[in-house]
């Protein structure tokens, strides 16, 4: 069966919107400095640099569907046990992430704001100098089933967009609550988000195991 012939639109942007935010939400370096930013320079500072982290994460994307593509009947063949092998990569990313402390990602604070466009530069860099989350991208991908054999060009962009309008979505979010409650928000609340955060990649890395193995996808 084609992978068009059984996923609308409309799931495509839901599943591209998922990926945005898994990819994006966990706090790492860039989710760190987009916090600090917030705080100590203003949320459309801690925004911009969102935007840099999500223009790189899209070029992952990328660069992770474009090499995917050239396994096309494997993926066919093998949906299931990608899917299964996804979410367990989603797993153990989510253990990774409850374990971590962004804490020590802590910069101190230069005092200066710079440029919109100096802010969104640096983001972009700190996010794309860390090739490894093209194996986030390929657990998501593989758990969803997002790359799509034989599907029209226009198709793909569809679910790329999902994914910028997901990463961006995220970041304004967060942006948004932290500025919100920022004369709350301390280094502890960092700890506790980012474990908030990894339990729920692990809740939803165990569902998509137990589908997997019924047969069920969410394709």
């Amino acid at each position: 069966m084609n992978w068009i012939e059984h996923v609308t639109v409309l799931e495509l942007l839901i599943k591209g919107f998922i990926v945005g935010v898994v990819v994006s939400a966990p706090l790492g370096p860039v989710g760190v400095l987009c916090i600090q930013r917030t705080l100590n320079k203003g949320r459309w500072f801690g925004f911009v640099t969102g935007l840099g982290a999500a223009l790189s994460d899209i070029c992952y994307a990328l660069l992770t569907g474009y090499g995917m593509s050239f396994m096309d009947e494997l993926i066919v063949k093998h949906q299931i046990v990608l899917q299964i092998v996804g979410s367990i990569m989603l797993f153990a990313f989510g253990i990774y992430t409850f374990r971590s402390n962004p804490v020590k990602a802590l910069r101190p604070s230069s005092g200066k704001r710079g440029t919109y466009l100096h802010n969104f530069v640096t983001a972009f860099f700190v996010t794309f100098s860390n090739p490894l989350i093209i194996f986030l991208f390929i657990g998501l991908f593989a758990r969803f089933s997002f790359v799509m054999p034989g599907s029209p060009i226009g198709f793909q962009l569809v679910g790329y967009l999902a994914i910028i309008i997901g990463a961006v979505s995220w970041w304004f979010s967060i942006t948004y609550f932290v500025n919100k409650v920022r004369a709350h928000f301390n280094v502890r609340g960092i700890w506790v988000l980012n474990r908030i955060i990894g339990v729920v990649v692990v809740i939803a890395a165990i569902v998509g195991i137990v589908l997997a193995i019924n047969g069920t996808s969410f394709s």
